[in-house]
């Protein structure tokens, strides 16, 4: 059973597309163990304990980004984690993490990578809207210690249609999110 942690700092939309998923018995031969925030009141935390799911709170706030990183890796090494989801963690991993876990660290992205790379949430929707483009979607990638080119695992694409803003391809392309999650997550599984 590949132990699942999800790294969060926001809402956790997409993981609830995955605790749906581990719910109706879809997520096979993999386990979410534990959801860790660093923001003690994201729902992110709120979604997990509703479902049953451990919760683990390590603030980031005063601490240097390598001593963060080390309760990070602490919490994720005490529990046998074998795959690490990004989902909303407003964090950048440092080597710390990242060299532990190497190809084991997955990113959801709100673009087609390399476009919009660095880039974040609403910001992301509205820069394609701004450039006029046709189609956008979100990437899932492995974590690197250079932010947005890690190698892409997929994509999933999401046409742009007249009278979108911001808000409505955001929904949209979290959509196409929690698709490209749970593609990514069982072929993570079916290669170990």
């Amino acid at each position: 059973m590949i132990r699942i942690a999800v790294l969060g700092s926001t809402k956790g939309t997409d993981l609830q597309a995955l605790i749906d998923a581990q719910l109706a018995g879809e997520l096979l031969g993999a386990e979410i163990a534990v959801v860790i925030s660093n923001k003690p009141n994201a729902y992110i935390l709120e979604r997990a304990q509703q479902a049953g799911i451990e919760t683990v709170v390590i603030p980031s706030k005063g601490k240097k980004r390598e001593e963060f990183d080390q309760e990070i890796l602490a919490a994720l090494q005490d529990r046998n984690i074998d795959l690490i989801i990004l989902i909303g963690f407003m964090r950048i991993l440092s080597n710390v993490v990242v060299q532990e876990f190497p190809n084991r660290i997955m990113n959801i992205h709100p673009s087609l990578l390399p476009k919009y790379s660095g880039g974040m949430n609403m910001d992301v929707h509205a820069e394609v809207l701004k450039s006029g483009d046709t189609e956008t979607g979100c990437t899932l990638h492995y974590v690197t210690t250079t932010v947005d080119e890690g190698p892409i695992i997929l994509q999933e694409t999401v046409p742009v249609v007249e009278g979108d803003t911001p808000e409505t391809l955001k929904d949209r392309v979290q959509q196409a999110e929690q698709v490209a999650l749970l593609k990514g997550i069982q072929q993570f599984v079916n290669s170990h």
